[in-house]
């Protein structure tokens, strides 16, 4: 027994893909030597220091080496047979920590033990990856083979999200939405995707452009509204594929728009919002009417965008004003540059932004960062970690972490389009959906392309429970992948 131990032991590591491992080791490094440039004291330099965040944060990597080794040591199908009952254990975790965790900076996000603060949300990310992998891997299973299978992909993404929001942690909740990449990858229609983005699209213009009005409707509202009717059409065309309803419909609303822009230069008040639901009304209806005749799925969904794009756009206001907190309000209004703030919600950013700057080429030099070492920048040995970067080595030391990131997420995608097994395959893609999501949102961040959301960079923002959580990510996919050759197809 001890001889299978050691030969099954000695596979592995011999398997082990070791450019991974690698990787993996020069971003910890790398973050550790970033904290501790962003935690600096003039009074004591040692990066030893455990009273300091520097010296804490080698604890913490210490012990995510040690759990490392022992997620490769486990056998490979302990993550398949337990991915369920580890997924009901985390979200009870989740659960109770709504009620047990005290509150900090707002939110009930946190266990406290004595001296060591845990996030539970972070672990819930390789819980939910596991669950949505041993789903996949069901027997026979198929994402379109009914409408059952939706829902429960969907039940298992969404489950901690609502549970993260009740603990008012709105930034480690959205990033469970990358899970919804993976639903792509695995079949799901490209429509949702694009619905999406679309949705996105919607929101910022109708907010942006509140002011000035045009027939009645903001600016915003009015280029929605035609977007959605140019859009229409384009599936008219290119989707359903049916010219003659598609003609109709555009030479309609084409007569539509000359007549209400004649009426408004002659000086006749038009209501928009009443032109544009007479129009979309007149060419859903004759276009429900005609499909009789044709592929009606094509048109439903043609119609179905219609009726989903408006209603959307109606909610927008709502959700605004009665969803949103102030402070979010308040942070989306200082990113589109409706608002400015420099003293309360848009200090972070702009002074990151100027540490970011102020950084050139080739940066300040290591521990000579002027705005980072005064402390201008508020977390910026957690959340902000990557202006210290930007200030300290310049827009060269930025892209070579960019660079790095970016390598890590293709050897990623390499390794999990090599799996045979669907569990393997589907978990590997849940971590890099989750990687890319957390650096391209903290990253946007920082540089003030994103909203302030509370998202950590993997590997170098300061903390336990982060590094932890990806370490154990990146660790079971690189059991999993050690073992592809044994794995069933």
């Amino acid at each position: 027994m001890e001889l299978r131990n050691t030969e099954a032991n000695s596979s592995v590591f011999r398997n082990l893909d070791w450019t991974t491992i690698v990787i993996y080791l020069l971003l910890v490094a790398a973050g550790a030597v970033s904290i501790y440039a962003a935690s600096y004291d003039f009074d004591n330099a040692s990066i030893f220091d455990f009273s300091e965040f520097s010296g804490k944060q080698l604890r913490w990597i210490g012990l995510s080496l040690i759990i490392g080794f022992v997620i490769l040591l486990l056998d490979y199908r302990i993550y398949e047979a337990y991915a369920y009952p580890i997924y009901g254990v985390v979200i009870l975790i989740l659960i109770a920590t709504v009620f047990l965790s005290p509150n900090i900076k707002g939110s009930h996000s946190w266990l406290v033990f004595g001296p060591v603060s845990l996030q539970p949300a972070e672990f819930g990310k390789f819980a939910t990856s596991l669950a949505l992998a041993k789903l996949f891997d069901s027997y026979n299973f198929s994402l379109n083979a009914k409408a059952g299978n939706y829902l429960k992909a969907l039940l298992i993404i969404l489950l901690p999200i609502c549970i993260i929001l009740c603990q008012k942690e709105t930034g480690s909740a959205l990033v469970y939405l990358a899970l919804f990449f993976v639903l792509y990858r695995e079949g799901m229609s490209g429509f949702v995707l694009g619905g999406v983005f679309l949705a996105v699209v919607y929101f910022v213009m109708a907010v942006k452009y509140m002011n000035p009005f045009l027939m009645g409707l903001s600016l915003g509202e009015f280029t929605v509204f035609c977007l959605i009717c140019f859009l229409f059409c384009l599936l008219l065309v290119f989707y359903c594929k049916d010219f003659f309803i598609a003609r109709n419909v555009i030479l309609g609303m084409l007569a539509s728009g000359v007549v209400a822009t004649v009426l408004v230069l002659c000086g006749v008040s038009v209501n928009g919002l009443l032109f544009f639901l007479c129009v979309l009304g007149a060419a859903v209806v004759y276009t429900s009417l005609a499909m009789l005749r044709h592929h009606i799925r094509k048109f439903v969904i043609a119609i179905g965008f219609v009726l989903v794009s408006v209603g959307f756009l109606f909610s927008v206001n709502y959700v605004f004003d009665r969803i949103l907190q102030p402070h979010q309000q308040t942070r989306i209004l200082v990113l589109l540059g409706i608002e400015e703030d420099l003293r309360g919600v848009g200090y972070n950013v702009n002074q990151s932004k100027i540490a970011i700057g102020s950084g050139g080429l080739e940066g300040k030099g290591f521990l000579n960062g002027t705005q980072t070492k005064l402390k201008y920048v508020p977390e910026q040995h957690t959340d902000f970690i990557f202006c210290t970067i930007g200030e300290e080595q310049g827009f060269i030391g930025s892209s070579l972490v960019l660079l790095a990131f970016l390598t890590l997420i293709l050897r990623l995608i390499y390794i999990a389009e090599r799996q045979k097994a669907p569990f393997a395959r589907v978990y590997c893609y849940c971590v890099v959906s989750m990687l890319i999501f957390h650096v391209c949102i903290n990253v946007g961040m920082v540089i003030g392309l994103c909203p302030v959301i509370g998202i950590p960079l993997p590997f170098f923002s300061y903390g336990g429970s982060s590094l932890w959580g990806f370490t154990i990510l990146l660790f079971i996919l690189l059991r999993l992948d050690a073992a592809r050759k044994e794995q069933r197809v």
